[in-house]
């Protein structure tokens, strides 16, 4: 039946590369156990759901490995990794503990460099729940068959280091290519937990390197500007959060850092100054119809008010704000600051201090809340 045109189309789920990684794995034990090459497998999620995944290509090396590839498919939600080939080389071992599996990564996956993260250092990016999963398809695929040895699996990406670059890897000591991540198997869209997983990871990091003060931006955009501003700064002390103001807040909050920089442009500060959890472009209405009532109150000016009530964005709004006021006298960028650190140190919580940074457009600072640098 076709939904009315009136109902939001449902989005749909996808898989991690963790749960690729893991139907490559079992579809190259089945080859090697069955004999012949699968169309699909199927995955048992973390979650205990299952589904079927098609097999992209498998390939018998020899008697006793295979070699198979799944295309992941995210569903609806945006991932670098979307469509990407995830492939294992499995081979059975005569020697070892039955059921023992022996991890290794291989092209395209990265290798972790840093403390801090799930993995030890020197580890294939390869996560605990990925590991579960490839786990449970070795023993479910061996528990029927003569295999009575270990297994050693080797997990690849063709394409894992081009994508890589299109990550933040290498800010969290992952280099060579991708990680093999996914807590439950399922990628549920929009649900934005792989993002908020990052900015922990990030701040997981900072803090096992000794950093107890980070900078947060927003985009690459703000970042590159912040790091302009403080190059004594180690790589790993910038953080790119996103649209995510509450969260990555509460996140420094528990991760243990003293001090956190919010480094961001106009638009973004004025959300934030209005405690919006979520800093998405969506908010742009109200947002402009709170900062319309700061300018009239600060500048005493309802035309002016007005005219940035009428805006049609933040940015907008900020054009009109520097022809009416471009030394500032108003005071209205430095109260959109002020208000900015103190929803920021609402949402971290206490034994946290919050600075507050606002960049111009043209790249210039506009705001500091304080002078220590």
């Amino acid at each position: 039946m076709n939904a009315s045109s009136s109902e939001t189309p449902k989005l749909k789920s996808g898989f991690t590369t963790g749960a690729a990684a893991a139907a490559a794995v079992k579809g190259a034990l089945r080859f090697l156990i069955k004999g012949s090459a699968p169309a699909a497998v199927t995955i048992r999620f973390l979650t205990g759901e299952t589904t079927a995944i098609s097999v992209h290509s498998c390939e018998k090396l020899d008697s006793d490995t295979a070699r198979c590839t799944i295309i992941k498919d995210a569903g609806d939600d945006p991932d670098v990794t979307h469509k990407a080939e995830i492939g294992a080389v499995v081979r059975l071992l005569k020697d070892g503990a039955p059921g023992e599996i022996l991890f290794t990564g291989g092209k395209g996956v990265g290798r972790v460099t840093k403390p801090g993260l799930e993995v030890p250092p020197g580890e294939p990016a390869i996560n605990a729940g990925p590991r579960k999963m490839i786990q449970e398809a070795v023993l479910e695929s061996i528990e029927d068959s003569d295999h009575t040895g270990s297994v050693a699996v080797e997990i690849f990406v063709p394409k894992g280091e081009e994508l890589a670059k299109k990550t933040l890897n290498h800010r969290l000591g992952i280099i060579g290519g991708i990680s093999i991540l996914g807590t439950t198997g399922i990628v549920r869209p929009m649900s934005h937990a792989a993002y908020i997983a990052t900015i922990e990871s990030s701040l997981s990091v900072a803090r096992a390197m000794g950093i107890t003060e980070v900078v947060f931006s927003t985009g690459r955009r703000s970042e590159r500007l912040a790091q302009t501003q403080w190059p004594h700064l180690p790589e790993e002390t910038f953080v790119q959060i996103g649209d995510f103001f509450r969260a990555s807040l509460r996140a420094a909050g528990r991760s243990g850092i003293e001090k956190v920089t919010l480094a961001v442009f106009f638009g973004k500060a004025v959300k934030m100054a209005q405690k919006i959890p979520h800093t998405h472009a969506a908010t742009s209405e109200l947002t402009l119809d709170n900062l319309s009532r700061w300018v009239e109150r600060l500048a005493g000016d309802k035309p002016f008010a007005d005219a940035v009530r009428a805006a049609n964005t933040a940015r907008h709004a900020f054009d009109i704000m520097m022809e009416r006021d471009p030394k500032g006298d108003t005071g209205i960028i430095d109260q959109v600051g002020r208000e900015m650190v103190g929803a920021g140190a609402e949402f971290a919580g206490p034994g946290i201090q919050v600075r507050g940074v606002i960049f111009g457009y043209n790249g210039e600072v506009l705001f500091d809340s304080t002078s220590d640098r």
